[in-house]
């Protein structure tokens, strides 16, 4: 390959690290808005000059603040989704999900903002109805997997409860709030779920 092969070949690498870092930017400087102003009064033109961007990078990025709020949720609903249809065998329904919150704090841009996205979710009803009919998929996927576990058809009312619940109890420790220890809150929650599974 020659040299100016492999820097063409070096661009789109490039590329992406850098639409990567402006989309972190407007994240981060989303919440950050969102936790000092509140969700409803902080504008795009807001966002865009926190992160220093022009306001038509933003919407490039995100088409509406509401898909910046929900953005990262969106992302990891649909890694869990994926994860609970391709697990590997024997890998528990509880296993998947344990991982997956603990995954979810340790997000980059997260840090720092765990509480402010709490809050900001706490604090507004239609989001978080945006975010539960964004784990549609995942509550499928769960259902279809605690079908298999158990030797029951995903159209029975018990996989689809369970996997119902394991997501709002996936979701609710999420969201605990600040202070509250995570490893002692997911054990706890890993032990309910599991105890229900039993059940079925």
């Amino acid at each position: 390959m020659t040299e100016h092969a492999a820097q063409g070949a070096a661009v789109p690498g490039l590329r992406e690290r850098g639409k990567a870092r402006r989309r972190e930017a407007i994240t981060r400087a989303a919440f950050e808005l969102f936790a000092e102003r509140g969700y409803d009064r902080t504008t795009v033109a807001d966002i865009a000059e926190r992160a220093e961007v022009a306001p038509r990078t933003v919407t490039l990025y995100f088409p509406s603040k509401q898909e910046i709020a929900l953005s990262g949720f969106t992302e990891r609903a649909q890694q869990l989704a994926d994860r609970l249809r391709e697990r590997a065998p024997g890998e528990s329904l509880t296993a998947i999900l344990g991982a997956w919150v603990d995954e979810k704090h340790a997000e980059p841009w997260r840090q720092g903002l765990e509480e402010e996205a709490r809050l900001m979710f706490c604090a507004n009803p239609e989001l978080r109805a945006l975010q539960m009919a964004r784990m549609a998929d995942a509550v499928q996927a769960g259902t279809e997997a605690v079908a298999k576990d158990t030797g029951t058809l995903p159209t029975d009312p018990g996989p689809r409860i369970a996997a119902a619940a394991a997501v709002a109890v996936m979701l609710a420790v999420g969201d605990s709030p600040s202070g509250t220890d995570m490893h002692a809150a997911l054990a706890t929650a890993l032990r309910f779920l599991d105890g229900g599974l039993s059940t079925l």
